[in-house]
């Protein structure tokens, strides 16, 4: 569901209509469709906006170039077998914690997670999990005893394990205040590199403006009437399961697809404050991200 727009432009014809064919290529998370991307399989990447400011450490120029998410939509979950001894983060202390993939967006906000409550990061072990069918096995078979999970996946578990332990919340404003003390975290965007968009142009302005039209598609229209357009395959078997998580997942949505300076910068200080290579290097933050296209439409 974080990467829902995408989805939701090629199903609502917004990407035909602006004069675009395109293919949409399921990784299983960020980091294996930044690879994509480095090696040039891939010409855009819809993926969350902290790995433009982790490649700016590395002195790779990527830019973001339309915001989806205004709050990560991750939940960190406990197992039904844990929830009666992991009662907060604090207890994952000498636990096994689950994300997508090693190196993507879900490990990095964990460890931040964990740093900001005092838990070493090698005192816990991280394993990958995937997502979907994958992540929820992982959680209700205790094969981890917490793990960072998106809707739908989430809402199933929940309601299939009433006795699962929230841990934190990134779907809202009011969760990630929770997390992270910020009003605000951007996640995922379209982002490519800096020489494609500027050869690009046409098309990098073409992309977001059939995000942005889906974007605005979302907030008038409901949840039900979200999820009629959504595959099937996306949705799962429970359809008014599906609808319920969209419910609780809309606030994470942008209006605008703009990102705000602040959201950036907020981005920019946690990365900092748990990944060594970003605290030593000097980046403009302004330069990992354009408002060029959303504000131009």
């Amino acid at each position: 569901m974080v990467y829902l727009p995408t989805t939701l432009a090629q199903e609502l014809g917004f990407y035909r209509e602006e004069g675009l064919d395109v293919e949409l290529q399921d990784f299983a998370g960020g980091a294996k469709a930044l690879q994509a991307l480095v090696g040039r399989s891939a010409d855009v990447v819809c993926g969350f906006y902290d790995h433009t400011i982790q490649m700016a450490a590395e002195g790779r120029a990527l830019v973001a170039f339309v915001t989806m998410l205004r709050f990560p939509g991750l939940v960190l979950v406990t197992s039904p077998q844990s929830a009666g001894s992991v009662k907060t983060i604090e207890d994952l202390k000498g636990r096994i914690a689950g994300v997508t993939t090693a190196g993507s967006s879900s490990q990095m906000l964990l460890a931040y997670l964990l740093q900001r409550h005092g838990v070493p990061s090698d005192s816990v072990s991280i394993t990958a999990i995937g997502s979907a069918a994958t992540a929820i096995a992982a959680i209700e078979h205790g094969k981890v005893d917490a793990g960072m999970m998106a809707d739908p996946s989430f809402t199933l578990v929940v309601k299939r394990n009433p006795g699962a332990r929230v841990l934190a919340d990134l779907r809202t404003a009011e969760g990630v205040k929770a997390a992270f003390g910020t009003d605000t975290y951007p996640a995922s965007v379209l982002y490519s590199t800096a020489d494609w968009i500027r050869t690009n142009h046409d098309a990098a302005a073409k992309l977001a403006r059939a995000i942005t039209r889906t974007l605005t598609w979302m907030q008038t229209h409901s949840p039900q009437e979200i999820a009629d357009r959504t595959p099937k395959t996306l949705r799962g078997e429970d359809d008014a399961l599906y609808v319920e998580a969209l419910k609780a997942s809309m606030p994470m949505f942008s209006p605008d697809g703009a990102m705000t300076a602040d959201g950036a910068e907020q981005v920019h200080a946690l990365l900092a404050g748990s990944i060594e290579k970003v605290r030593g290097a000097r980046i403009d933050v302004a330069k990992t991200y354009t408002n060029e296209f959303v504000h131009g439409r």
